[in-house]
């Protein structure tokens, strides 16, 4: 038959008064084994000892250093997965003493499970300032708690619980709880995923004010987010903002602003991010170019763009095919043809790939200023290295056969090229 709790053992877990005896606890740590036992034992768990079950028992079984943290995680999986038969329920402190104890003994994957069992619940989401009153009571060292509290904060702003993760910030902030700011990154990651722009700056400075090290990478989050609500100037001052308080921005930073002003035809913000880039000594790298090409190139500044692409040679760096292609479409659409052609000579010279974008590019910007003899040319050699002409780029040359009355030469390209198409 099986016997109970010692009376000492159960008195002394009830009624809180501390004990140091191991051996007082040892029916306990028995009958504890026995119920999370592998379930191919044909023994039925012990009741007695869940019958005496108490929120002041479980947080006490929870506490003792003579359990170890894995065995009092069983032991809890157990009472959860088995509520319908069990009348008791672990509550809140239980969670927060337990997390703790996977805490210490570095479990953090099973510390943020229980935690999230809690805090995001099917019932909703548990308020912070609860917690934080439980929390209070629970008498655990100053590191542990610290612990907690900062992954409390990041299942939170997992989760999209925004409010819940600025109120355990500002607890911990209240209270001198250093901060990971790491753990503040992610933060903003997670609010500018959700497109939270506004939370997303004044989380930032919430954490300039509390003294936290800002890394350029959390900077470069927050002018990201900026960035793409078309707030760039927003962005670019507080990259000067930061600048002054020793957050050196890189050039990542510097792209991101620079890609923002092309996409959204700010040549004013673009002019003050290349003087402050100028400024903070920053040089240009390969993407920096691409995207002021990008940006040149859709402005109508032709001629800007083919400088800039000069430069990248002279430096050394490779220039693909995509910004030729960029600069050369953009001198057909301001008419300048034969600076077009000048350009696309300078793809064979430099050995850059062509491609049927290319000679889009190019015949395009001939066929609008009627040079028909290139058209021709060019259309040829499309022929010859067998690049298939899109429908859009076959009407577009038909069309400037027809506009110089050479229809016999447009129904020939037609028909050739139907006939070149149907062989392949």
């Amino acid at each position: 038959m099986t016997q109970k709790i010692p009376p000492a053992a159960l008195k002394a877990l009830t009624d809180g008064r501390p004990t140091r005896s191991p051996c007082l606890y040892g029916e306990l740590y028995l009958r504890i084994d026995r119920i999370i036992a592998p379930k191919t034992l044909f023994d039925p768990p012990p009741r007695p000892l869940l019958s005496n079950l108490s929120h002041a028992l479980l947080s006490r079984i929870l506490s003792d250093p003579h359990l170890h943290s894995s065995k009092c995680l069983a032991f809890f999986d157990y009472l959860l997965e088995n509520q319908p038969s069990l009348s008791f329920r672990p509550n809140l402190r239980s969670h927060l003493i337990l997390a703790c104890r996977l805490l210490k003994a570095m479990n953090f994957s099973e510390a943020e499970r229980l935690l999230k069992s809690v805090l995001i619940s099917r019932k909703g989401p548990c308020p912070f300032p609860v917690i934080a009153c439980v929390i209070e009571k629970c008498f655990v060292k100053a590191r542990i708690r610290a612990k907690l509290l900062e992954m409390m904060f990041k299942v939170y702003s997992e989760h999209g619980l925004f409010d819940q993760a600025s109120l355990a910030f500002d607890y911990m902030r209240k209270r001198g709880v250093q901060i990971n700011e790491r753990a503040c990154t992610v933060h903003l990651l997670a609010l500018k995923r959700s497109d939270e722009v506004g939370l997303c700056v004044e989380f930032f400075s919430k954490m300039v004010d509390s003294g936290i090290g800002i890394s350029v990478y959390s900077l470069t989050v927050v002018v990201d987010g900026l960035c793409r609500n078309g707030a760039v100037k927003m962005a670019r001052e507080l990259v000067e903002q930061m600048s002054r308080k020793r957050v050196e921005p890189n050039i990542v930073t510097f792209n991101t602003l620079v890609d923002a002003c092309a996409k959204w035809w700010n040549l004013h913000e673009l002019d003050l991010v290349l003087l402050l880039m100028q400024k903070e000594g920053v040089e240009f790298n390969p993407e920096t170019y691409k995207f002021l090409i990008d940006g040149y190139t859709s402005f109508g500044w032709a001629k800007e763009a083919e400088k800039l692409i000069l430069q990248m040679h002279d430096l050394g760096l490779k220039v693909d095919t995509h910004v030729y292609n960029l600069t050369i479409s953009a001198f057909g659409k301001v008419r300048s043809a034969s600076s077009a052609v000048k350009l696309f000579d300078e793809m064979t010279k430099r050995g850059v790939e062509k491609n049927a974008d290319t000679y889009w590019a190019l015949i395009s910007g001939l066929c609008e200023v009627g040079e028909i003899d290139e058209v021709i040319k060019y259309n040829g050699e499309v022929r010859r290295k067998g690049i298939q002409m899109g429908e859009v780029m076959m009407e577009r040359v038909v069309d400037t056969f027809r506009k110089r009355g050479m229809v016999d030469e447009a129904y020939n390209f037609l028909a050739d090229t139907e006939k070149r198409e149907t062989k392949s």
